[in-house]
This record gives C-alpha cells, structure tokens and sequence, in this order.
C-alpha cells in the first residue's frame, strides 16, 4: 500500500480532483471529516514550510483538498488540518526531517503517542487520518507532562516508556496546528523558552 501513497503523490500533481476520488482515505476521508465538523477543531498555516522556504505542495492540490473539505482558503494560507495531514500525505517535498508525510507512516508518533505503530497509517483503520490525529493530539493536549504556554500557544510534549522520540503537538488559540515526533525535547524547549512569543511550524493568524 505504500506504493499506492507514493502513486497518489505523483498523481495529484496532474489531477488533484481525480487522485482524491480515487483513494478512499483521501477524498471520502475528507467528505466525511467535513461532514463531521472535524476541520473547525484546526486552526490556519501556510503551505510554506519554514525549514525549506517552499511550498509543499502545489497551488492546484492545495485548491482541491479545500474545496474537497468545503473550505474557504487563499493561497498560501489554508487550514492546518487539512494540509497537515493530507497534505502531507501527497507531498513530495524533501525537507531537513525528511517527507512530511513520513510522521503518519513510520509508527514514532504514534508509539511515542501511546498507540499501536500503525496508528496514523491512512487506510489502517475506517475512521479517518484526521480524526485519529486530532484525538491523539487532544489527548496529549490535556495530559502531557510538559506543556508550555504563551501569547495563546501551546506547546505539549509527551512520549511513553516504549518510545525513544517525544510526540509534540502544537496548538494557537485553541486550535491544533501541526503534531509530529522530535529527538531531543531539550532543543525544543531552549528555542520556545527563548522566544515564546512567536509562531513557528508554520501557525498563522
């Protein structure tokens, strides 16, 4: 099946609207997540990442995905929900960490999340990626041992005793940003303690 995600990646780039019909935990996934009300639990990010200063996906899948979750968006500026987790899935950017879509697939989030490796894997389960996702994230949210706050952001981190990697989830204003594993729980501190105030992984107002 992994093959059918890098296909899907490919795929977008041509169609975006025939790719989302085509794989069920892509475009029905959405359908559903739009009719459950999911994306209002998500606040707003650029498709701009930070470490690469590029957009990770392309202006014709960023279009489609929002108009596939009934969303209102104006390039680069989309929800967070929707392009931190199935944008994700069809990027083919190479960052610094890697493909993005590489914190679904791999198990360590999930693991450090206290979940079975396949957790966020996108067909793994009949509720959809975004749903288990912001479930997770919630619940990091509300019990992590390590939480920061600042100007309206949280930051949360957690990992279990089978995990080498912290899960860390990101949240402004109430709303969830973006959710991935990190190494060094140090280094992530030292930058939020030294400038709290300001928005990273890719939030916006």
């Amino acid at each position: 099946m992994i093959d059918a995600l890098d296909a899907a990646a490919q795929q977008s780039e041509r169609d975006a609207v025939a790719t989302l019909d085509k794989y069920p935990w892509l475009g029905a996934a959405i359908d559903a997540d739009a009719t459950a009300g999911r994306f209002a639990e998500w606040g707003a990010s650029t498709v701009v990442d930070e470490n690469i200063g590029a957009a990770v996906i392309s202006r014709t899948v960023f279009d489609a995905l929002h108009d596939r979750a009934q969303l209102q968006a104006q390039w680069p500026v989309g929800n967070a929900g929707v392009l931190h987790v199935y944008g994700y899935l069809l990027s083919r950017a190479e960052t610094p960490y890697g493909l993005k879509r590489a914190r679904w697939m791999n198990g360590h989030l999930a693991i450090a999340c206290g979940l079975p490796a396949d957790a966020f894997v996108p067909w793994a389960s009949p509720r959809t990626l975004l749903e288990r996702v912001g479930e997770a994230a919630h619940s990091a949210l509300s019990r992590a041992a390590c939480i920061r706050e600042a100007g309206g952001a949280t930051l949360a981190l957690e990992r279990t005793s089978q995990s080498e990697e912290w899960a860390l989830v990101y949240a402004v204003d109430g709303l969830l940003v973006t959710t991935f594993p990190v190494v060094s729980v140090e280094q992530i501190l030292a930058e939020w303690d030294a400038d709290p105030q300001r928005l990273r992984w890719n939030a916006v107002r």
